[in-house]
Protein backbone atom coordinates (compact mmCIF):
# COMPACT_ATOMS: atom_id res chain seq x y z
CA UNK A 1 0.00 0.00 0.00
CA UNK A 2 1.12 3.37 -0.97
CA UNK A 3 2.24 6.33 1.30
CA UNK A 4 -0.76 8.40 0.19
CA UNK A 5 -3.34 5.51 0.06
CA UNK A 6 -1.90 4.85 4.10
CA UNK A 7 -2.31 8.41 5.03
CA UNK A 8 -5.67 9.13 3.63
CA UNK A 9 -7.47 5.75 5.13
CA UNK A 10 -6.22 7.24 8.10
CA UNK A 11 -7.06 10.94 7.64
CA UNK A 12 -10.84 9.42 6.24
CA UNK A 13 -10.71 7.52 9.66
CA UNK A 14 -9.58 9.49 11.43
CA UNK A 15 -12.00 12.43 10.55
CA UNK A 16 -14.97 10.19 10.57
CA UNK A 17 -15.17 10.68 14.08
CA UNK A 18 -14.45 7.11 15.75
CA UNK A 19 -11.58 8.37 17.18
CA UNK A 20 -11.96 7.91 20.44
CA UNK A 21 -8.44 8.46 22.92
CA UNK A 22 -10.30 9.77 26.07
CA UNK A 23 -8.75 12.48 27.94
CA UNK A 24 -12.04 12.90 31.15
CA UNK A 25 -12.48 15.88 31.93
CA UNK A 26 -14.43 16.24 35.64
CA UNK A 27 -13.74 12.41 36.36
CA UNK A 28 -12.28 11.54 39.94
CA UNK A 29 -10.43 8.45 38.23
CA UNK A 30 -10.50 6.49 35.43
CA UNK A 31 -12.63 3.88 37.16
CA UNK A 32 -16.30 2.75 36.56
CA UNK A 33 -17.31 6.67 36.48
CA UNK A 34 -15.78 7.48 34.11
CA UNK A 35 -16.40 4.80 31.68
CA UNK A 36 -20.07 4.67 32.35
CA UNK A 37 -20.16 8.36 31.62
CA UNK A 38 -18.46 7.39 27.97
CA UNK A 39 -21.01 4.68 27.14
CA UNK A 40 -23.89 5.75 25.58
CA UNK A 41 -25.10 7.26 21.97
CA UNK A 42 -22.57 10.07 20.02
CA UNK A 43 -23.11 12.40 17.37
CA UNK A 44 -20.07 13.87 15.83
CA UNK A 45 -20.80 17.89 15.39
CA UNK A 46 -19.97 17.80 11.90
CA UNK A 47 -23.43 15.70 11.59
CA UNK A 48 -21.86 13.31 9.61
CA UNK A 49 -21.76 10.01 12.02
CA UNK A 50 -23.68 8.90 15.35
CA UNK A 51 -21.60 5.70 17.25
CA UNK A 52 -22.61 4.02 20.18
CA UNK A 53 -19.84 3.11 22.85
CA UNK A 54 -20.66 -0.21 24.92
CA UNK A 55 -18.81 -2.90 26.70
CA UNK A 56 -17.39 -5.72 24.50
CA UNK A 57 -15.90 -8.45 26.14
CA UNK A 58 -12.88 -6.65 28.30
CA UNK A 59 -13.14 -3.83 26.33
CA UNK A 60 -15.02 -0.74 24.55
CA UNK A 61 -16.73 -0.77 21.63
CA UNK A 62 -17.46 2.60 19.20
CA UNK A 63 -20.10 1.28 16.60
CA UNK A 64 -20.79 3.52 14.26
CA UNK A 65 -24.90 3.10 13.98
CA UNK A 66 -26.00 6.00 11.52
CA UNK A 67 -23.64 7.90 8.53
CA UNK A 68 -24.55 10.77 6.41
CA UNK A 69 -22.83 9.69 3.63
CA UNK A 70 -23.50 5.75 3.64
CA UNK A 71 -21.17 5.73 -0.32
CA UNK A 72 -18.57 7.46 1.46
CA UNK A 73 -15.77 6.27 3.79
CA UNK A 74 -17.74 5.91 6.87
CA UNK A 75 -20.43 2.88 7.12
CA UNK A 76 -23.28 1.73 9.55
CA UNK A 77 -21.64 -1.12 11.29
CA UNK A 78 -17.82 0.32 11.43
CA UNK A 79 -16.28 -1.00 14.78
CA UNK A 80 -13.36 0.19 16.96
CA UNK A 81 -12.23 -1.49 19.78
CA UNK A 82 -11.17 0.53 22.76
CA UNK A 83 -8.25 -0.91 24.97
CA UNK A 84 -7.63 1.07 28.45
CA UNK A 85 -4.05 1.85 29.13
CA UNK A 86 -3.46 3.05 32.51
CA UNK A 87 -3.00 6.54 32.99
CA UNK A 88 -3.13 9.45 35.92
CA UNK A 89 -6.37 10.58 37.55
CA UNK A 90 -8.78 12.62 34.88
CA UNK A 91 -7.34 10.80 31.90
CA UNK A 92 -8.99 8.41 29.83
CA UNK A 93 -6.30 6.68 27.13
CA UNK A 94 -6.95 4.28 24.97
CA UNK A 95 -5.68 2.19 22.30
CA UNK A 96 -7.63 1.62 19.46
CA UNK A 97 -8.07 -0.67 16.35
CA UNK A 98 -10.39 -0.23 13.23
CA UNK A 99 -11.45 -3.40 12.87
CA UNK A 100 -12.86 -3.17 8.61
CA UNK A 101 -9.42 -0.87 8.19
CA UNK A 102 -7.07 -2.67 10.38
CA UNK A 103 -5.65 -0.01 11.64
CA UNK A 104 -4.21 0.86 15.16
CA UNK A 105 -3.85 4.26 16.89
CA UNK A 106 -4.11 5.88 20.37
CA UNK A 107 -6.64 7.88 21.59
CA UNK A 108 -7.82 10.26 23.69
CA UNK A 109 -11.06 11.43 25.23
CA UNK A 110 -12.17 15.20 26.87
CA UNK A 111 -15.59 14.11 29.04
CA UNK A 112 -18.33 16.40 30.26
CA UNK A 113 -21.94 16.32 31.06
CA UNK A 114 -23.42 16.01 27.50
CA UNK A 115 -20.52 16.25 25.00
CA UNK A 116 -16.93 14.76 24.26
CA UNK A 117 -14.10 15.70 22.36
CA UNK A 118 -11.34 13.14 20.73
CA UNK A 119 -8.21 13.06 19.78
CA UNK A 120 -6.87 10.02 17.31
CA UNK A 121 -2.97 9.76 16.26
CA UNK A 122 -1.48 7.02 13.82
CA UNK A 123 2.15 6.72 12.55
CA UNK A 124 3.58 7.42 16.14
CA UNK A 125 1.86 10.51 16.30
CA UNK A 126 2.57 12.12 12.89
CA UNK A 127 -1.25 12.28 11.75
CA UNK A 128 -3.62 13.19 14.35
CA UNK A 129 -7.47 14.18 14.15
CA UNK A 130 -9.83 15.58 16.36
CA UNK A 131 -13.13 15.20 16.84
CA UNK A 132 -15.77 16.62 18.98
CA UNK A 133 -19.20 15.21 20.13
CA UNK A 134 -22.62 15.62 22.03
CA UNK A 135 -24.64 12.67 23.68
CA UNK A 136 -27.95 12.00 21.73
CA UNK A 137 -30.72 9.62 23.59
Amino acid sequence: MTAPRIFWLVASWLVAGLLMAPLMAGAASTGALGMQQLSGNWARDDGGTRIDIAPCGADYCAVNTWVKNPNGKEHVGDRLILTLQPAADAVLKFQAYDVRRKLHFSMTITLQAASMHTSGCVLLGVVCKNASWTRIN
